[in-house]
């Protein structure tokens, strides 16, 4: 079976428009390769991220890492993180371990390798260069509204009619 396909496209400008905001990393560098300690075979550590100038009326956040570049027609899931205090504007590099590595109330919901945590790079080997979108949902409540048990299909559906901002960042990966 062969994995050659068009490529798939940045999902977030097909999205409900919405605010912009800033979104940095000490280990993601935007549109370069993630580093070894963002891939599943070498760590699976979450990366460092910070944002800054989220839009007035924001009460939580919620971070998310898609690799719409799977071989899947739903593309795959590597971290979804919500209700994360408003005044919380980093996670350090590792955070993505378990519940007990985020600030407040925030928590995991069950990424698509069936984890609650953050989940590495992990391409099928040979396949085209994947992206890992990074990001910082600002949202207008101080609960997305969802619990653990919730699926990433049900926090973006969530995301659609509570979001306030995005702010994005993106590495990628191949074998």
């Amino acid at each position: 079976m062969s994995l050659d396909r068009p490529v798939t496209p940045d999902p977030y400008p097909l999205l409900p428009a919405t605010a912009s905001f800033s979104v940095t990393s000490d280990d993601v560098t935007d549109g370069q390769p993630l580093k070894d300690d963002q891939v599943n075979a070498h760590g699976d550590t979450s990366p460092q991220l910070s944002w800054s100038g989220a839009p007035e009326g924001t009460k939580s956040y919620v971070v998310t890492c898609f690799d719409p570049d799977a071989p899947i027609v739903s593309g795959f899931w590597h971290w979804v993180v919500a209700d994360i205090p408003a005044d919380v504007t980093e996670l350090a590099a590792g955070a993505g371990a378990s519940d007990e590595t985020l600030p407040g109330a925030a928590f995991h919901v069950r990424n698509d390798g069936g984890g609650l945590g953050f989940m590495g790079a992990a391409p099928p080997a040979g396949d085209q260069v994947h992206r890992y979108f990074f990001v910082v949902h600002a949202v207008g409540e101080e609960t997305l509204g969802v619990d653990g048990s919730a699926t990433p299909a049900v926090v973006g559906f969530n995301l659609a009619f509570k979001t306030l901002g995005r702010a994005i960042i993106h590495g990628t990966y191949a074998h």
